[in-house]
């Protein structure tokens, strides 16, 4: 099955302004950019801090600006797994405004960054003021669920060279900064946390990538991947050919147990 994403092999299209075009800001024109920039006070967050908490009540969203940020959500034994990641230009915390429900997942500095905190009443009227706003808000949460989605399809289906693939795939077409040797993926993980991400075993996930630095596909270093080859990465993500990511003895899928945690939690935020 060949990934659902949109066409080409190419890295992240820059948007408006220095956002990627994926993100909400990325891909608002100037005057409604400009105009969502300016609402609510600017906050600046060290690493470690936390944006959201999970089961919490907040009548606020915060635009970000700059840095990285990790979405977490606890698992039933209790620990904290890693669903996506956010960067400067996305929106985080909107839900709970919509609904008045709880935060459904927990929003962590990975560095330093800036945001805009921005109240929930202000939010909206933006919102009702600025048609385009809206639409790409909603734009923006259908986003994640497709991610959402997808993972847990590729978690129930999908062997781990392939979810290894998509995952990277998603990242360099999202946050992706062209190089002379490829396309560097901005986010900085390390690889337990890709493995959260791909939904399967750190061992499993280490193998994968010895298997694609082995072929020239990516380079990887400390909490940093390089992909080289980004269209063989694309047919990689394709299901039809896991075999030639992984040896077959490494190719199985996950054990539902180690799998049930994280996609049972998907969220969006």
């Amino acid at each position: 099955m060949a990934l659902p994403m949109g066409g080409g092999g190419s890295a992240q299209r820059p948007g408006h302004g220095h956002w990627p075009a994926a993100s909400l800001l990325g891909g608002l024109s100037e005057e409604p950019r400009e105009q969502m920039i300016r609402l609510g006070r600017r906050v600046r967050f060290e690493r470690g801090e936390r944006l959201l908490r999970e089961g919490e009540y907040g009548s606020y969203v915060f635009l970000l600006l700059s840095g990285w940020y990790k979405v977490l959500a606890r698992t039933p034994d209790d620990r904290e797994a890693l669903l996506a990641v956010r960067a400067g230009g996305d929106l985080v915390g909107e839900l709970a405004c919509f609904d008045a429900q709880p935060r459904v997942a927990t929003v962590v500095a990975a560095g330093r960054g800036s945001a805009k905190l921005i109240g929930r009443q202000q939010f909206l009227d933006f919102l009702a003021a600025y048609e385009e706003s809206a639409q790409a808000v909603m734009c923006a949460v259908a986003g994640k669920l497709r991610w959402a989605t997808r993972r847990r399809q590729d978690f129930g289906s999908c062997p781990v060279g392939t979810r290894v693939a998509r995952v990277l795939l998603e990242l360099a077409r999202a946050y992706g900064r062209p190089c002379a040797t490829g396309v560097s993926i901005g986010v900085s993980l390390t690889q337990p946390e890709l493995a959260e991400l791909v939904g399967a075993s750190e061992p499993s996930v280490h193998r994968v990538l010895r298997s694609l630095r082995e072929r020239g596909v990516v380079e990887t270093g400390y909490r940093r991947v390089l992909v080289r080859d980004l269209p063989e990465l694309t047919i990689a993500a394709d299901g039809d050919a896991a075999q030639r990511i992984v040896p077959a003895s490494t190719s199985h899928r996950v054990a539902a147990t180690t799998i049930a945690p994280t996609q049972a939690r998907a969220r969006l935020v």
